[in-house]
């Protein structure tokens, strides 16, 4: 089955020449979310604003490939400043749910302009 490339304008526009997701057999690759506007704003303030706003990135173009967070079997997320651990588990809990919980890696990260970025590998099959 060939690979399908997916770009939306229903989420923050790609940081460079690259799909937003790719779908690959039952497994959909989400590329990093970033906390921005479909119109390409970022979205500045506090944590938890930026969080939510890159979640609901990833959620957006999760549902435009024709699956949803809840797919997810692995998540990525990187945070420039890692004091902010304890408020993304909070969050993310709003976001991930379900009884079979995805693994994640969780790395700080020299991220500039912007305090989170998300990616994700869901499974459809």
């Amino acid at each position: 089955m060939p690979k399908r490339a997916i770009i939306t304008d229903k989420a923050a526009p790609a940081g460079g020449p690259y799909s937003h997701a790719v779908v690959a057999g039952d497994t959909i690759y989400l590329a990093g979310a970033i906390p921005a506007l479909p119109d390409g704003t970022r979205v500045t303030g506090s944590f938890a604003e930026q969080a939510h706003a890159a979640f609901r990135n990833l959620a957006t173009v999760a549902e435009v490939a024709g699956a949803s967070l809840d797919d997810a079997v692995r998540v990525g997320v990187y945070l420039r400043d890692f004091a902010d651990f304890a408020e993304l588990n909070e969050i993310y809990a709003q976001y991930i749910k379900g009884d079979h919980l995805p693994v994640r890696t969780t790395l700080p990260v020299p991220l500039v302009g912007f305090d989170i970025e998300i990616d994700a590998v869901l499974y459809v099959g």
